[in-house]
């Protein structure tokens, strides 16, 4: 069985994830992906580096409960996510979440809540510099609405 979960200071490839998340099982008809990248642009402030920190081995764990309850969710046969921590750049990939499935329908939905449920509790703190220096970033509101359109309540924001 692939390991579900990598943090990685280093970059990934979309089509090497996909291709070992893929690997052996004939049972697949769909694939959902989403990549998040890092903006030079956030709450109307220019962005020229964004800084992610975790907490090894609480990280992942708190990952793998989140594919678990996608697994318990969703009809899906894998997924995977990457997420990368360290200084990063604008255009930079941040992190991918990949769903395999037999159907489309289920791929994009358990996709869309693993990212909606990674944006809200997964313990990564993000610190941007700005022109203005460092600062931490907060979370917002709409993610926390977007994870409650899933059934969970978050007061992050």
């Amino acid at each position: 069985m692939p390991v579900r979960v990598l943090i990685t200071t280093g970059d990934f490839n979309l089509a090497d994830e996909i291709e070992t998340l893929r690997a052996s099982d004939k049972r697949i008809g769909a694939v959902c992906s989403f990549i998040g990248t890092v903006r030079d642009r956030n709450d109307g402030q220019n962005v020229s580096s964004m800084e992610l920190e975790h907490y090894p081995g609480m990280t992942e764990k708190s990952i793998e409960a989140m594919i678990d309850e996608a697994m318990k969710r969703f009809d899906i046969f894998g997924a995977r996510v990457v997420h990368r921590v360290g200084l990063l750049q604008p255009l930079d990939q941040v992190v991918m979440v990949a769903v395999t499935s037999s159907h489309r329908g289920e791929s994009f939905k358990a996709c869309e809540f693993l990212m909606d449920y990674l944006k809200t509790q997964a313990p990564f703190w993000k610190k941007e510099q700005t022109a203005e220096g460092a600062r931490w970033v907060d979370a917002r509101v709409t993610d926390d609405a977007a994870l409650a359109r899933w059934g969970i309540q978050a007061g992050n924001a």
